[in-house]
């Protein structure tokens, strides 16, 4: 019923940028908090950053400074700027977006399909 499409992923040098996006559709009544996570071969799938519906933004320590998350309600896209990018943060990121589909439902996590990231040294 809700469908999220990445989009941006792909090879960098390292301290090179990506921008990862993320857009919503289908039977969506609200979104609330969006986030990324990532997960590397042989690691637990981590929380990269989220942000709430008023733009209130969480980043994992390793990340801050270098990351922006960002939303666009109108468009119900979530990205992530991702700069000065090193070897470690090479993953698949994955987008979630907490939604409801109905007044009458409670919200629910929906996740996006996963887009790799590698940074070469």
């Amino acid at each position: 019923q809700v469908q999220l499409v990445e989009s941006g992923g792909g090879l960098v040098q390292a301290g090179g940028s990506l921008t990862l996006s993320c857009t919503a559709s289908g039977r969506i009544f609200g979104i609330g908090v969006m986030g990324w996570y990532r997960q590397a071969p042989g690691n637990q799938r981590e929380l990269v950053a989220d942000i709430n519906s008023s733009g209130s933004a969480n980043y994992e320590d390793s990340v801050k400074g270098r990351f922006t998350i960002s939303r666009d309600n109108a468009k119900n896209t979530v990205y992530l700027q991702m700069n000065s990018l090193k070897p470690e943060d090479t993953a698949v990121y994955y987008c979630k977006v907490v939604v409801r589909t109905a007044s009458w439902n409670g919200p629910r996590d929906a996740w996006g399909q996963g887009t790799q990231v590698t940074v070469s040294s």
